[in-house]
């Protein structure tokens, strides 16, 4: 119930409940599996009723070399760094990106939505620029489009293109309608493609534009509705 009302991670939660900070009715709970009724008991947390948070859509142009994570273990930078300083209550990724790739990254604190975002079966697609070290031909791209067995997973990519090519790399626009570990990435090593850069440009009708690296900006209404409607192209 904290997490659905977008004031902390369910992990974070956990822990505030554990830490005997969490009160259901005048009662100090520490099981954070103990049964709710929103609207029915009162819970406090530090001793003050509970608001839910305003509900917030955020997309970051994220760097390469930050995790996608609220912590990381190793202690490397994650994209939170990207938010020192703003004030912001709690939101998490919508999906993720590698350390190794840049690009459109979103955040919310509305479970219900990042959900709908990531289902791979009714979440928008998303578009990606892709450098690789040679310049494949058209066979090549219809062979990452009917995709290849990795490691008991199927990779494919939903569409693929040419942008534009060299001597010895080209840039591809691979557009997913699902997106798997490190997917891009593993599919195209299968065919000896190796990523020399990876960008998220699109999520649906949502584009990178031109937000500069390590900023955010908050969606609109029409781009949360816009991303809310979720169709899959045919």
């Amino acid at each position: 119930m904290l997490s659905k009302q977008g004031l902390c991670s369910r992990t974070e939660a956990a822990r505030w409940i554990e830490a005997g900070r969490v009160e259901v009715d005048g009662r100090i709970v520490r099981d954070p599996e103990f049964p709710i009724v929103q609207g029915r008991q009162r819970v406090r947390v530090d001793g003050r009723e509970l608001d839910a948070a305003p509900r917030l859509y955020l997309m970051l142009n994220k760097p390469r070399g930050l995790v996608t994570t609220t912590q990381d273990e190793r202690g490397r930078d994650t994209v939170y760094r990207c938010f020192d300083g703003s004030g912001l209550p709690w939101i998490a990724p919508v999906g993720r990106l590698d350390k190794a790739s840049e690009g459109l990254l979103l955040f919310s604190n509305d479970p219900a939505w990042s959900a709908a975002i990531t289902d791979p079966d009714t979440g928008p697609d998303k578009t990606y620029h892709v450098q690789v070290d040679a310049v494949p031909d058209e066979a090549l791209l219809e062979a990452l489009v009917r995709g290849v067995e990795v490691e008991g997973e199927y990779l494919r990519a939903r569409a693929v293109r040419l942008l534009r090519s060299g001597e010895r790399n080209a840039w591809l626009e691979v557009v997913l309608d699902e997106g798997r570990n490190r997917h891009i990435r593993r599919l195209l090593a299968e065919f000896d493609l190796a990523v020399l850069r990876l960008v998220r440009v699109a999520v649906g009708t949502l584009a990178l534009g031109e937000l500069p690296k390590g900023q955010w900006r908050r969606l609109d209404d029409v781009e949360v509705a816009a991303l809310s409607r979720i169709h899959k192209n045919p």
